[in-house]
């Protein structure tokens, strides 16, 4: 029996410009989705690190120079020709003009336009990771009659830059987390922070909320909210996040990446084991359960989208 063929390597760069707008390549005619709109890159030589492969490719495509970049997101996609591996990354500082040295047309396009641009399938699930923040608070349990505790904890979490606020307050009554989540979302609006509910999406929905995290085996099978809500999905194993990916789910949080009193019963995965995981599906991945705020580098660095976290955002 003949081997299976390896997933291409692919690498691509987000480039941002002074307007906060992300530069697109249109693929030129005569190769593979010719017409479609994509992040710059190219494949990855062998043997070659992929940071080394995103500096060069786009060195010889655009005649910049990657002067440091980031981990954004793995997409692993099959098309009907070919498997590949988008390996993305966030290009944080570059000099340079850059120019279609390859005959493709650029384009600047606001970040709020990408998903109305015909783009191939891989690159796609790239723009949720570009319209998610890094820093997700969860908020710690409190008891109904605390409410303005957590509601001055949620400015708090607002002013120090957290972009996603997870409303977790299990076990209120419904008529006090309504009034909870209403008050709380007219300060996140104020401050360009999402708003998710966990457990109860029908409850987001009709707050009008971003929209609702929920454990994976409450999920059902198909997705819990309309496409425009966020709709995340607490993950633990592969099992989950492949289940995630099937239903529709904008992102996942994977838990417990130390011991954490929140998971007892879970062996600690580590940055290592996480790496593995996350690289195996095509959504946001943040790294939750043990973390410190300071360990937003690390998450990153491993393919997270960043870190959902309780305490250490608190």
């Amino acid at each position: 029996m003949a081997n299976a063929v390896a997933p291409l390597h692919v690498v691509a760069g987000v480039i941002h410009d002074a307007q906060a707008r992300v530069l697109l390549a249109q693929r030129p005619p005569g190769r593979h989705l010719a017409g479609q709109w994509e992040f710059p890159g190219g494949k990855c030589d062998a043997g070659e690190a992929a940071v080394d492969a995103l500096a060069r490719e786009l060195r010889e495509e655009l005649g910049i120079t990657v002067e440091s970049a980031r981990p954004l997101i793995r997409v692993p996609h099959a098309y009907a020709e070919h498997a590949i591996v988008l390996d993305v990354w966030q290009v944080t500082a570059w000099s340079g003009r850059p120019a279609p040295r390859e005959g493709q047309r650029l384009a600047w396009v606001d970040p709020a336009e990408l998903a109305r641009v015909p783009m191939p399938a891989a690159d796609r699930p790239v723009i949720g990771a570009l319209r998610l923040p890094a820093r997700c608070l969860v908020t710690p349990a409190h008891a109904p009659e605390q409410a303005a505790d957590v509601l001055a904890g949620i400015e708090r979490a607002c002013r120090r830059g957290v972009g996603m606020i997870r409303l977790h307050q299990p076990h209120w009554p419904l008529p006090q987390l309504a009034a909870l989540a209403r008050q709380a979302l007219a300060s996140c609006r104020e401050r360009q922070v999402l708003l998710l509910l966990d457990d109860d999406a029908r409850l987001a929905a009709v707050l009008g909320l971003d929209g609702a995290h929920l454990a994976a085996a409450a999920t059902g099978a198909q997705r819990a909210l309309p496409p425009g809500r966020w709709f995340g999905v607490a993950c633990h194993d592969a099992d989950d996040l492949a289940h995630a990916v099937a239903i529709g789910a904008d992102f996942a949080t994977l838990a417990p990446l130390y011991e954490s009193p929140a998971w007892p019963q879970r062996p600690a995965l580590g940055w290592e084991r996480f790496e593995e995981l996350v690289a195996e599906v095509p959504i946001p991945v943040y790294a939750c359960g043990g973390l410190e705020a300071d360990d937003l580098d690390a998450a990153q660095m491993a393919g997270a989208q960043g870190i959902a976290a309780s305490r250490a955002l608190w």
